[in-house]
């Protein structure tokens, strides 16, 4: 029997995150008699997000980056490389493709670096340092795997990567995991919620204030509809006084982090992604898979997975009426919510499921790896 093939995943932190719930069903569902997989982290790693991973033994080592330049990383990585020795070397989003050199240097076989959404400092992929940056340390790379058709653009048309290097694979959702309620009351209390890192590019102050203006303009609807927000982070306290100031904390619940993401999605009724920028969100998908209505704002990989009208609603980013407006119609119709939490699903399960997307992945590997 042939050794497994080795794949080193660097990642900037390994903690709660879309793209650490995505790796995480990569590495737990692609054969194991096939691959081995080692994790490297720039920064740190959360040692419980790390029990999600179900592959025994796994290897996990944490570079502990500085803030800014800081040159150990290479080092540090240079090291791992010639000691583990690994077949393919995939990387992921900006902070880390740079690694690709060392890559190179140390004779990796295999060279994959992964697109999976913008950094808060270039929401729109028009900074020119990050695109001269992506070019240069693109001839590293033998595949580029881009999570939507809005980043496989970018890499192509703005970054001038080759297309025999792009391949473009969506996530895939665990669709015997995340399901629907086993009943929704059309007369009970409606819950809208979201759930991602309470961070600047997640923008979840305009959900707050989308909650407080629909509470504002339908005064009727106070006790009807209640708020969840299933996360943490820097704007957890911003979001808190906001609602605090217009005296809604009552309807406002802060769910702080949850390992039992599946479980907390059948207890909503409508989800909501406010970003300001997205790649392809895990989220989106994980609510489709629950049978649940997707509100979205109308930026990056969003407006591929919500078919506006059919499966959800999409907003302008930053639009406080439309948004509120959004959320109004779903909280007021049932059938609404039902028909289009029911065509969402229907996606997941066609487009977006968990073995496509590892046929994928597992594709890109083996053709490396030979």
């Amino acid at each position: 029997m042939p050794s497994p093939i080795t794949i080193m995943h660097v990642l900037f932190r390994f903690s709660i995150g879309g793209l650490e719930n995505g790796m995480v069903n990569l590495i737990n569902g692609l054969d194991r008699s096939r691959y081995r997989h080692v994790i490297v982290c720039l920064a740190d790693y959360n040692a419980a997000f790390l029990e999600r991973v179900e592959v025994p033994d796994i290897e996990i080592h944490a570079l502990d980056k500085r803030p800014g330049q800081d040159p150990r990383v290479w080092w540090r990585m240079w090291r791992l490389l010639r000691t583990v020795r690994p077949d393919i070397l995939h990387t992921r989003n900006f902070s880390t493709l740079e690694l690709q050199l060392l890559g190179c240097l140390a004779g990796v076989h295999g060279r994959v670096h992964g697109e999976h959404g913008w950094d808060v400092q270039d929401l729109d992929g028009s900074r020119r340092k990050y695109r001269l940056a992506r070019r240069l340390f693109g001839h590293c790379v033998q595949r580029f795997i881009a999570l939507s058709r809005d980043l496989e653009r970018y890499l192509l048309r703005d970054v001038g990567i080759r297309a025999d290097k792009l391949v473009q694979i969506y996530n895939g959702v665990d669709t015997e995991r995340f399901v629907s309620a086993v009943a929704r009351n059309p007369a009970a209390t409606i819950v809208v919620g979201t759930v991602g890192r309470m961070k600047a590019v997640k923008n979840q102050t305009l959900l707050c204030q989308a909650f407080v203006a629909l509470l504002e303009r339908r005064p009727d609807l106070v006790g009807g509809v209640r708020l969840k927000l299933i996360g943490d982070g820097p704007l957890r306290q911003d979001c808190a006084e906001l609602v605090a100031a217009a005296q809604r904390q009552d309807w406002v619940e802060f769910a702080g982090d949850s390992a039992q993401v599946a479980e907390q999605m059948r207890g909503l009724d409508v989800f909501v992604l406010p970003s300001l920028a997205e790649g392809i969100s895990n989220t989106i998908l994980e609510a489709m898979a629950s049978s649940l209505p997707v509100i979205a704002t109308a930026v990056g990989g969003n407006v591929e997975l919500v078919v506006d009208g059919e499966s959800g609603s999409l907003v302008a980013s930053g639009d406080v009426a439309a948004l509120s407006a959004a959320i109004e119609r779903y909280v007021d119709d049932a059938e609404l919510r039902a028909r289009h939490g029911a065509y969402g699903r229907q996606l997941v399960e066609t487009r977006y499921s968990l073995p496509r997307m590892l046929a994928s992945y597992d594709e890109v590997y083996r053709g490396l790896a030979a």
